[in-house]
């Protein structure tokens, strides 16, 4: 039926958002065009489902020969009702269980709404997936909505993991042995058909030709979605029980596969961008070997790099973002593609042979985990290392690398600094309460390493703000004799 083809079309087009996201993430793509286009096709395919599963029941209707298009209609309307009055009556709702001030009526009230809207649903004959995710939409528009995510929370895990698990049994495994030549073409087909349809989209829409095979590998496969479509669509019986059962090993076979592709891309791209040019200018200094590797080349670590090549330092980038690798390159750095967190790569940066290493990762666990990389293979190198707050530092000094910086401690600080001047502080006097903070600050750092409760470091933290206050007084009393001796500082 050419229903059955419309419904599987639709579900075979989608992709995966959990696996690509999560993909998108681990390969630095976020930044980049491909990744920012490629949020924008998930995002569109998720807000697609609704009407996708809307239209199941009316592609089962049509299929019959007394097609009710009054019972149509009022599916229709009662649809409309839910959106709008739900829309209008769960304000209220929702602004007098605030009131009660009691959490565990926001998780009861949320709970209770998906499964009415879930219910509704099924009781107009349309699909109990649809309910919920209407509820979704109207939870999503409230004001409370980052309390409600914050109810919901301990559930979305644990329900994640049961719908995965009653897609895996619902699977027969026996398609596979029985018909395993058209599951290997289907999903074939399926993986190149969306990766030539994608690499074609993302030429029109004028992506870099590096960053095409990315945006189209990361995309490729079945989405779990397929699953909730065509399931719905089987209790509709637009599906035979051998096609919904082709159908489910095809989608998650393809899903087995994005990751293979991604790193065979991944090394395609890293030969490519890393092997030598026949184009490229020589370095202007007569030795290879870097003396320090950055990794990272964001905001944090493109100053770090233009100071050391101002002061003839031989450096070495390693990027993930391919746009920003082949900027860099017109500039005269020498830049390797890739994740800096696979031993391979690091040797071929030069790791061996360099003497530093400034890891400028936007995530702490990359952070970590190349710090524990280099402690291993490279224990030669000196690490230096990018904390984006406290909890970073501290992991950074239970690793053993005391050369950090906190991203935003030091221009917090000069800004502090420059405040007191504008209050009419000394410039001479302000720029000590400046480093007295600093090392005061650095020294509760160390000490609360082995400390992981509030109240002791709520403690500790009030005792050193005594501390500064009485340096501060007793310095005060000493320099006002001296103040004048001092240029202004600027």
């Amino acid at each position: 039926l050419w229903q059955a083809a419309v419904v599987g079309g639709i579900g075979l087009a989608m992709s995966s958002t959990a696996m690509a996201l999560q993909l998108m993430r681990e390969k630095g793509m976020n930044r980049s065009e491909s990744g920012q286009l490629g949020f924008s096709v998930l995002l569109f395919q998720d807000l697609a489902v609704i009407p996708a599963l809307a239209l199941v029941p009316l592609l089962a209707g049509s299929a019959d020969e007394h097609f009710d298009w009054f019972k149509v209609a009022m599916k229709v309307l009662a649809f409309a009702v839910m959106l709008i009055g739900g829309r209008y009556l769960l304000r209220p709702v929702f602004r007098f269980i605030a009131a009660s001030g009691v959490r565990e009526v926001f998780t009861a009230a949320t709970l209770l709404l998906v499964l009415s809207a879930a219910l509704f649903m099924d009781a107009l004959g349309l699909s109990m997936a649809l309910g919920t995710f209407i509820a979704g939409v109207l939870l999503a528009e409230s004001e409370y909505r980052h309390e409600l995510e914050n109810a919901i929370d301990p559930f979305k895990g644990l329900l994640l993991g049961l719908f995965f698990i009653s897609v895996g049994m619902s699977l027969n495994l026996g398609v596979l042995y029985t018909h395993l030549l058209w599951v290997a073409a289907s999903v074939v087909i399926l993986v190149v058909i969306k990766m030539l349809t994608l690499y074609l989209l993302a030429r029109v829409y004028g992506i870099r030709s590096s960053e095409r095979m990315q945006f189209a590998s990361v995309l490729s496969q079945g989405g779990e979605f397929a699953f909730v479509l065509f399931s719905t669509a089987s209790s509709q019986r637009l599906f035979q029980g051998d096609q919904m059962a082709l159908l489910l090993v095809t989608v998650t076979l393809s899903m087995m596969t994005t990751p293979l592709l991604m790193k065979g891309i991944d090394k395609w791209l890293s030969r490519r961008l890393n092997g030598p040019e026949e184009n490229d200018e020589k370095p202007w200094v007569e030795d290879d070997k870097p003396q320090v590797i950055v990794v990272g080349f964001g905001r944090f670590g493109q100053v770090i790099a233009r100071l050391l090549m101002a002061n003839k330092m031989r450096i070495t980038v390693l990027e993930r973002d391919i746009g920003a690798v082949n900027l860099m390159r017109k500039y005269g750095y020498k830049v390797y593609y890739g994740d800096a967190t696979q031993v391979e790569l690091l040797r071929s940066a030069g790791a061996e042979a360099a003497e530093s290493i400034v890891i400028t990762c936007n995530e702490p666990e990359d952070t970590m985990k190349l710090v524990a990389l280099c402690q291993q293979h490279f224990p030669h190198l000196h690490i230096l290392a990018r904390a984006r707050g406290r909890v970073e530092a501290h992991e950074l000094l239970q690793a053993g690398v005391t050369q950090f910086s906190r991203e935003t401690f030091s221009s917090a600080l000069e800004l502090g600094r420059k405040t007191l001047v504008s209050l009419g502080m000394h410039p001479h006097q302000a720029q000590r309460a400046q480093l007295h903070f600093r090392r005061l600050d650095m020294r509760m750092l160390r000490e609360l390493i082995p400390e992981h409760s509030d109240m002791v470091q709520i403690s500790r933290a009030r005792e050193a703000r005594r501390e500064l206050e009485e340096i501060f007084q007793r310095e005060m009393q000493q320099e006002r004799r001296q103040l004048d001796g001092w240029d202004e500082f600027e």
